[in-house]
């Protein structure tokens, strides 16, 4: 899709992005304390900068009524995810950051303004379609690659699983995943699955974890604290 220059603030930016994101979940309309809880922010600060990015035809903004992005802003927004997440690619693959590490100087990065620097960023990562959280990274015209995954609490008995991706991927919990020696391509098996809680026995890495449905999770007979809940991780069949 060709977008002519349309020169946005970092704020402006940020906001974009996060719509974008809200709206995979609102398709129909996004309302403004939605983004203000986002950002926080307040309300009335999200109502001037909406209409900031309605004058500059990228979102479609209606008082009380929600916003939805216009295909112009869709595919920035698109276009600002690509960047975030190659960078984020870049710095855990090129500099050896670790995977917990990166979201932060990747929120700087991603308003570099140049899709010359972006496209050979994107070659010389060998064109990678996704982050290392396991996000999908639009390509040069938007389109993402979409694979069919599934949670934890979806998979079947005695089936082998590759983990793809993280729906938590804060610094907190990846941090977490290292210390179980969890990580994208880890493989998991559900061994069993109790009726009456829907607890489950997983072997990852070929080591024997239980996760309950009610916060608690054990490795080897020793509680801890739960941190591996059953809708954190997507998994592919193997």
């Amino acid at each position: 899709m060709k977008i002519n220059l349309i020169l946005m603030t970092t704020s402006e930016e940020n906001y974009l992005k996060v719509i974008y994101h809200l709206s995979l979940v609102s398709p129909k309309g996004v309302t403004t304390n939605a983004i203000a809880g986002m950002l926080d922010t307040k309300a009335s600060s999200v109502t001037d900068m909406l209409k900031k990015l309605s004058d500059k035809e990228l979102v479609a903004y209606q008082k009380y009524q929600g916003v939805t992005l216009t295909s112009k802003g869709f595919h920035l927004a698109k276009m600002i995810v690509r960047k975030h997440r190659l960078w984020e690619v870049f710095l855990v693959d090129k500099l050896n950051f670790s995977w917990d590490e990166v979201h932060d100087i990747a929120e700087e990065l991603e308003h570099i303004k140049s899709d010359s620097l972006i496209n050979k960023l994107d070659k010389f990562l060998g064109f990678p379609d996704f982050d290392p959280h396991g996000d999908p990274i639009p390509n040069a015209d938007g389109e993402i690659k979409k694979v069919n995954k599934l949670l934890l609490s979806e998979v079947e008995l005695n089936k082998q699983y590759r983990c793809i991706g993280m729906k938590d991927s804060s610094s907190d919990f990846l941090k977490y995943l290292d210390k179980q020696k969890i990580a994208l391509g880890s493989t998991f098996l559900v061994k069993e699955k109790e009726s009456f809680d829907d607890t489950l026995l997983v072997e990852i890495n070929s080591k024997e974890i239980t996760i309950s449905n009610g916060g608690s999770m054990s490795a080897s007979g020793a509680k801890k604290p739960f941190l591996l809940a059953r809708s954190s991780l997507y998994f592919l069949i193997l």
